[in-house]
Protein backbone atom coordinates (compact mmCIF):
# COMPACT_ATOMS: atom_id res chain seq x y z
CA UNK A 1 0.00 0.00 0.00
CA UNK A 2 1.11 3.66 -0.42
CA UNK A 3 3.18 4.60 2.01
CA UNK A 4 3.84 1.84 3.70
CA UNK A 5 7.57 1.57 3.45
CA UNK A 6 7.89 -1.81 1.98
CA UNK A 7 9.06 -2.27 -1.32
CA UNK A 8 7.00 -4.16 -4.41
CA UNK A 9 7.49 -7.39 -4.67
CA UNK A 10 9.14 -8.28 -8.69
CA UNK A 11 5.42 -8.36 -10.88
CA UNK A 12 3.55 -6.22 -8.38
CA UNK A 13 2.91 -2.71 -7.62
CA UNK A 14 2.37 -3.47 -3.74
CA UNK A 15 4.69 -5.48 -0.80
CA UNK A 16 4.33 -9.04 -0.37
CA UNK A 17 2.42 -7.92 2.75
CA UNK A 18 -0.43 -6.22 1.11
CA UNK A 19 -1.14 -8.54 -1.70
CA UNK A 20 -4.45 -10.20 -1.02
CA UNK A 21 -3.36 -13.60 -2.68
CA UNK A 22 -0.42 -14.75 -1.24
CA UNK A 23 -0.52 -18.76 -2.23
CA UNK A 24 -0.63 -16.96 -6.24
CA UNK A 25 1.83 -15.11 -5.66
CA UNK A 26 4.14 -17.45 -4.10
CA UNK A 27 3.07 -19.86 -7.07
CA UNK A 28 3.99 -17.11 -9.52
CA UNK A 29 7.34 -16.53 -8.21
CA UNK A 30 8.24 -20.29 -8.08
CA UNK A 31 7.06 -20.99 -11.41
CA UNK A 32 8.89 -17.54 -12.56
CA UNK A 33 11.99 -19.13 -10.94
CA UNK A 34 11.63 -22.74 -12.36
CA UNK A 35 11.11 -20.72 -15.91
CA UNK A 36 14.74 -19.50 -15.74
CA UNK A 37 18.20 -20.79 -15.33
CA UNK A 38 19.19 -17.27 -14.42
CA UNK A 39 17.26 -14.82 -12.11
CA UNK A 40 18.68 -11.17 -11.57
CA UNK A 41 16.92 -8.51 -9.70
CA UNK A 42 14.31 -10.54 -8.14
CA UNK A 43 12.28 -8.95 -5.35
CA UNK A 44 10.54 -11.54 -2.76
CA UNK A 45 10.97 -10.12 0.69
CA UNK A 46 8.39 -11.00 3.14
CA UNK A 47 7.18 -13.96 1.14
CA UNK A 48 7.48 -17.81 2.77
CA UNK A 49 8.66 -20.71 0.79
CA UNK A 50 8.39 -24.37 2.03
CA UNK A 51 10.00 -27.83 0.23
CA UNK A 52 10.67 -25.67 -2.81
CA UNK A 53 13.92 -27.24 -4.44
CA UNK A 54 16.18 -23.82 -5.86
CA UNK A 55 18.51 -25.71 -6.83
CA UNK A 56 20.81 -25.40 -9.74
CA UNK A 57 19.78 -22.23 -10.39
CA UNK A 58 22.04 -18.95 -10.79
CA UNK A 59 20.81 -15.80 -8.79
CA UNK A 60 22.11 -12.23 -8.91
CA UNK A 61 20.99 -8.98 -6.92
CA UNK A 62 18.11 -10.25 -5.67
CA UNK A 63 16.50 -9.31 -2.43
CA UNK A 64 15.22 -12.14 0.20
CA UNK A 65 15.17 -9.81 2.89
CA UNK A 66 12.44 -11.36 5.50
CA UNK A 67 11.44 -14.51 3.18
CA UNK A 68 11.16 -17.46 5.34
CA UNK A 69 12.70 -20.98 3.84
CA UNK A 70 11.68 -24.07 5.20
CA UNK A 71 13.23 -27.50 3.96
CA UNK A 72 14.19 -25.51 0.63
CA UNK A 73 16.94 -26.83 -1.56
CA UNK A 74 19.72 -24.52 -3.05
CA UNK A 75 21.88 -27.22 -4.39
CA UNK A 76 24.95 -26.46 -6.83
CA UNK A 77 23.58 -22.54 -7.00
CA UNK A 78 25.87 -19.70 -8.15
CA UNK A 79 24.75 -16.56 -6.41
CA UNK A 80 26.34 -12.90 -6.45
CA UNK A 81 25.05 -10.21 -4.76
CA UNK A 82 21.88 -11.52 -2.78
CA UNK A 83 20.55 -10.11 0.11
CA UNK A 84 18.95 -12.77 2.70
CA UNK A 85 19.09 -9.92 6.15
CA UNK A 86 16.42 -10.73 8.76
CA UNK A 87 15.34 -14.23 6.62
CA UNK A 88 14.39 -17.48 8.20
CA UNK A 89 15.70 -20.78 7.77
CA UNK A 90 15.08 -24.27 8.78
CA UNK A 91 16.06 -27.51 7.23
CA UNK A 92 17.31 -26.09 4.31
CA UNK A 93 20.01 -27.32 2.17
CA UNK A 94 22.97 -25.10 0.12
CA UNK A 95 25.18 -27.59 -1.01
CA UNK A 96 28.20 -27.39 -3.17
CA UNK A 97 26.74 -23.97 -4.18
CA UNK A 98 28.79 -21.07 -5.43
CA UNK A 99 27.69 -18.03 -3.02
CA UNK A 100 29.08 -14.89 -2.92
CA UNK A 101 29.09 -11.37 -1.93
CA UNK A 102 25.77 -12.26 -0.03
CA UNK A 103 24.24 -10.70 3.10
CA UNK A 104 22.23 -12.79 6.10
CA UNK A 105 22.51 -9.93 8.43
CA UNK A 106 20.10 -10.83 11.62
CA UNK A 107 19.04 -14.21 9.74
CA UNK A 108 17.96 -17.30 11.94
CA UNK A 109 20.15 -20.22 10.05
CA UNK A 110 18.47 -23.25 12.25
CA UNK A 111 19.71 -26.89 10.69
CA UNK A 112 20.81 -26.33 7.74
CA UNK A 113 23.89 -27.52 5.80
CA UNK A 114 26.64 -25.06 4.03
CA UNK A 115 28.51 -28.43 3.37
CA UNK A 116 31.04 -27.95 0.31
CA UNK A 117 29.73 -24.67 -0.45
CA UNK A 118 31.60 -21.32 -1.63
CA UNK A 119 30.67 -18.52 0.78
CA UNK A 120 33.57 -15.89 0.66
CA UNK A 121 33.01 -12.26 1.24
CA UNK A 122 29.52 -13.30 2.83
CA UNK A 123 27.96 -11.08 5.79
CA UNK A 124 26.65 -12.86 8.65
CA UNK A 125 26.65 -9.80 10.80
CA UNK A 126 24.13 -10.56 13.72
CA UNK A 127 22.86 -13.71 12.61
CA UNK A 128 21.55 -16.48 14.70
CA UNK A 129 22.98 -19.94 13.74
CA UNK A 130 22.24 -23.80 15.22
CA UNK A 131 22.28 -26.93 14.56
CA UNK A 132 24.22 -26.07 11.11
CA UNK A 133 26.88 -27.45 9.53
CA UNK A 134 29.51 -25.32 7.36
CA UNK A 135 31.90 -28.66 6.80
CA UNK A 136 34.52 -28.71 3.82
CA UNK A 137 33.02 -24.80 2.71
CA UNK A 138 35.19 -21.94 1.92
CA UNK A 139 34.08 -19.14 3.89
CA UNK A 140 37.19 -17.00 2.98
CA UNK A 141 36.47 -13.31 4.25
CA UNK A 142 33.30 -13.46 5.81
CA UNK A 143 32.13 -12.09 8.66
CA UNK A 144 30.43 -13.56 11.80
CA UNK A 145 30.85 -10.44 13.98
CA UNK A 146 28.27 -9.99 16.97
CA UNK A 147 26.23 -13.80 15.86
CA UNK A 148 25.13 -16.45 18.12
CA UNK A 149 26.24 -19.66 17.09
CA UNK A 150 25.25 -22.92 18.54
CA UNK A 151 25.60 -26.80 18.34
CA UNK A 152 27.19 -25.83 14.56
CA UNK A 153 30.00 -27.16 12.97
CA UNK A 154 32.87 -25.71 10.93
CA UNK A 155 34.65 -29.30 9.92
CA UNK A 156 37.95 -29.02 7.56
CA UNK A 157 36.70 -24.97 6.75
CA UNK A 158 38.57 -22.13 5.03
CA UNK A 159 38.24 -19.42 7.37
CA UNK A 160 41.30 -17.04 6.48
CA UNK A 161 40.30 -13.72 7.44
CA UNK A 162 36.92 -14.68 8.82
CA UNK A 163 35.79 -12.45 11.75
CA UNK A 164 34.34 -14.15 14.49
CA UNK A 165 34.50 -11.08 16.85
CA UNK A 166 31.54 -10.98 19.33
CA UNK A 167 30.09 -14.01 18.90
CA UNK A 168 28.43 -16.26 21.49
CA UNK A 169 29.90 -19.57 20.38
CA UNK A 170 28.22 -22.42 22.27
CA UNK A 171 29.46 -25.82 21.03
CA UNK A 172 30.86 -25.10 17.61
CA UNK A 173 33.81 -27.41 16.37
CA UNK A 174 36.29 -26.11 14.08
CA UNK A 175 38.10 -28.89 14.04
CA UNK A 176 40.80 -29.23 10.87
CA UNK A 177 40.04 -25.70 10.04
CA UNK A 178 42.87 -22.77 9.87
CA UNK A 179 41.58 -20.85 13.14
CA UNK A 180 44.56 -19.24 13.11
CA UNK A 181 44.00 -17.17 10.34
CA UNK A 182 40.58 -16.38 11.56
CA UNK A 183 40.12 -13.28 13.75
CA UNK A 184 37.77 -14.10 17.22
CA UNK A 185 38.58 -10.55 19.35
CA UNK A 186 39.15 -7.50 17.70
CA UNK A 187 42.29 -5.71 19.04
CA UNK A 188 41.77 -2.36 20.67
CA UNK A 189 44.59 0.23 19.57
Amino acid sequence: MAGCGRSAISGSNICFVHQTRHDEEIARVVNHVFANDTVKDLNVAGMRFAEVDFSGRRFFGCNFRETVFVGCAFTENFMRMCFFDFANFENCAFLKSDMQFLSFAGAQVSNCSFKETELAHVNFLGAGISGTTFDDANLYNSRFISADIEDSRFVNCNVMRVNFAHTRREKVVFRSSNTADAIFEMEVT
